[in-house]
């Protein structure tokens, strides 16, 4: 997060200053300073908006949410001091009116949104540059990732055109993914437990592999690297291949022709990184979050009482729930701008939210 921060100012500072220089060079010196003063405003959008996520999960959380609404103020107190410039200059003044406003020009009004504006162009090129990252690279999921996923696959030798896969050769995955404390795991176990007449649809999970049956095979994935995920006790590992597995098994033992076996497979956001760049995978995406920051702070506080999240040394509970109050965060935004996620649930209410998922 402070990598960020500190990337999106500096990158904002760089574009500003060479954004400065050919305004001075084609339109004048004073529309420089005024795009000049618009990109004060827009540093100072970021630093008040920074505030708030700064102060999260602290005592000083509302503070900082109250202070982070000045951002808005910005660009306008940039507007006013050009329009009190403008009626300084007397007989000068471009607008020549007794409204303090109207004596900003429309030359001069757009200068400084163009600065104010200018954080956004580094922004968007921070988010493509973390897109096309070896270790977080995106794909579309739905009908749309099957058709890349299969552009992708491996190419005939001889001519080099993309092999004959169809999308009766993938795995249809129901990914259910989302931030911690939202209660995900509890609503995937609910779904796999739920048995109702008439459907057609067979749920069924991957075969992890257990260290304590089968330790030569577990060290031979962690030594290949092919585990997917390991849970936090360092027991259970997930492999791509036992996701496919699973819905051959489910096909093999069902007894109705129509039913489509799909692999639920209930990931935090690092495994769920990984499936999309899994081929022979046909991902239905899920996000589950909750309705506020709020709610997420409760939740954690409560999970840090019933010791589900320990306190490490030198920590504290504040200290410990500002911590994962940051990582919901940053989950939070990868949920929303990472495109992967073709449905949301809110899981706020569990009868509501187990009819959604269904």
């Amino acid at each position: 997060y402070e990598a960020l921060k500190g990337k999106l100012y500096r990158y904002t500072g760089i574009v500003g200053a060479v954004a400065a220089l050919v305004c001075d060079l084609t339109r004048g010196t004073e529309q420089a300073i005024i795009y000049l003063a618009g990109l004060l405003s827009s540093l100072g959008y970021l630093f008040f908006l920074s505030l708030k996520t700064d102060t999260i999960a602290t005592s000083q959380s509302q503070f900082g949410k109250n202070l982070s609404g000045l951002r808005f103020v910005t660009p306008i107190i940039v507007l006013v001091g050009v329009a009190l410039y403008n009626q300084s200059l007397g007989d000068a003044n471009p607008a020549r009116s007794q409204n303090i406003f109207s004596t900003v020009t429309p030359q001069q009004y757009a200068a400084t949104m163009v600065g104010f504006l200018t954080y956004r162009l580094p922004l968007l090129l921070i988010q493509i540059q973390d897109a096309f990252k070896e270790d977080e690279d995106i794909v579309p999921t739905g009908s749309a990732g099957v058709a890349l996923k299969l552009m992708q696959q491996d190419t005939d030798e001889e001519g080099g055109k993309p092999s004959a896969l169809s999308v009766d050769d993938t795995t249809t995955v129901f990914l259910v993914s989302g931030p911690q404390a939202t209660g995900r795991s509890e609503l995937v176990k609910r779904l796999l437990e739920e048995k109702k007449e008439g459907y057609d649809i067979q749920f069924t999970t991957p075969a992890l592999v257990d260290r304590v049956k089968d330790g030569a095979t577990f060290e031979r994935y962690f030594q290949r690297d092919e585990f997917l995920s390991v849970d936090s006790t360092g027991r259970y590992g997930l492999t791509q291949q036992a996701i496919l597995d699973a819905a051959e098994t489910a096909n093999d033992n069902s007894n109705d022709d129509s039913a489509a076996p799909i692999v639920v497979v209930d990931a935090d956001v690092e495994l769920a990184k990984k499936l999309v760049r899994q081929s022979g995978l046909r991902l239905v995406g899920v996000w589950v979050g909750l309705g506020s920051v709020a709610e997420f702070e409760q939740r954690v506080e409560n999970m840090i009482d019933n010791s589900e999240i320990p306190i490490e040394e030198d920590e504290t509970k504040q200290s410990t729930l500002r911590s994962k109050i940051r990582e919901i965060v940053k989950e939070i935004e990868f949920g929303i701008s990472s495109g992967i996620f073709e449905f949301t649930i809110l899981n706020d209410d569990p009868s509501n939210t187990d009819k959604s998922l269904r």
